[in-house]
């Protein structure tokens, strides 16, 4: 860290570093346009369910946890779950929310889900797109109105369902393997 009193020499501050990487250290991962949700290729949009969708943006099969923007063309019931690791999500679109709380996720807002809690998201009648921008740790698992597990998503299951769809649409079942760290 650079104490606050001290700056760097001007002719070396702009010079990019030198060093070696770290030993299998991950390359960075950029998606360009991952946001630009009304130009972007329909073929990276992996389908979910009648009228929903999710874009991989990273899978992390090392450290469990996957980011991508889920798209809903539908109003209702999307699905109950719970979470085994934290949620972060940014709506871009629309507006949902869980029938347990009393929040609303609007166009613009950001919330953070904790590890454990169990809710049913809903989108309201009247939207017609859903657009999140998720950042899951863990699993979903999907239960019953009692909590008993009926399903589970996880990073490998998006891997799975991105890889089938990719080969399907003609990207090639190897392009979901640039979103992977």
């Amino acid at each position: 860290m650079i104490h606050p009193d001290t700056r760097p020499d001007p002719a070396e501050a702009a010079i990019p570093y030198r060093g070696k990487k770290p030993a299998q250290m991950l390359d960075d991962l950029v998606v360009p346009g991952a946001l630009d949700i009304d130009e972007s290729d329909e073929r990276l949009w992996v389908p979910q369910a009648p009228d929903v969708s999710f874009r991989p943006l990273l899978l992390s099969v090392s450290q469990g946890y996957f980011v991508n923007i889920l798209r809903v063309k539908r109003s209702g019931i999307l699905s109950r779950h719970q979470h085994t690791g934290p949620v972060h999500a940014t709506t871009l679109r629309g507006r949902w929310h869980y029938l347990e709380h009393s929040w609303w996720a609007e166009e613009g807002s950001y919330s953070f889900e904790p590890p454990g809690d169990i809710h049913t998201l809903e989108v309201p009648a009247g939207v017609d797109e859903m657009i999140t921008l998720f950042h899951v740790t863990g699993a979903y698992i999907y239960v019953d109105p009692d909590g008993n597990p009926e399903g589970v998503e996880d990073v490998f299951s998006k891997l799975e369902n991105a890889r089938n769809h990719y080969e399907d649409v003609g990207l090639g079942a190897d392009f979901v393997n640039s979103l992977i760290r």
